[in-house]
């Protein structure tokens, strides 16, 4: 999945594919990854958006980048959840969907 090595090649940690197909009308798919701090929060959604739209994929829309703790591009199909890791596990998406089957995407 694009997203996911897109963000691998800024050294995302935790790296998962939730498949939200029948779950969400929202998305079909959820990568939620983890930066180290707001920077690399920052960083890698712009790694992500950038390599994207280069793929024929713009961001929809975009929420969170002004503080960098949890920031959101909506690609359509794909929604990408980028964490701090104290707000990832604050908000604890994975274990709101535990339903959605998963894959841990590594480098």
């Amino acid at each position: 999945m694009a997203v996911a090595k897109a963000g691998l090649s800024k050294k995302a940690e935790g790296v998962l594919v939730l498949d939200v197909r029948g779950l969400s009308s929202v998305a079909d798919y959820f990568v939620i990854l983890s930066g180290s701090g707001p920077r690399q929060v920052n960083a890698l959604a712009d790694t992500i958006a950038e390599e994207l739209e280069k793929q024929g994929s713009p961001v929809l829309g975009s929420e969170g980048q002004s503080t960098g703790a949890w920031v959101l591009l909506d690609f359509g199909d794909v929604v990408a959840h980028i964490f701090e890791p104290e707000t990832r596990l604050h908000y604890d998406l994975e274990g709101n969907w535990a339903d959605a089957p998963r894959e841990r995407v590594e480098a």
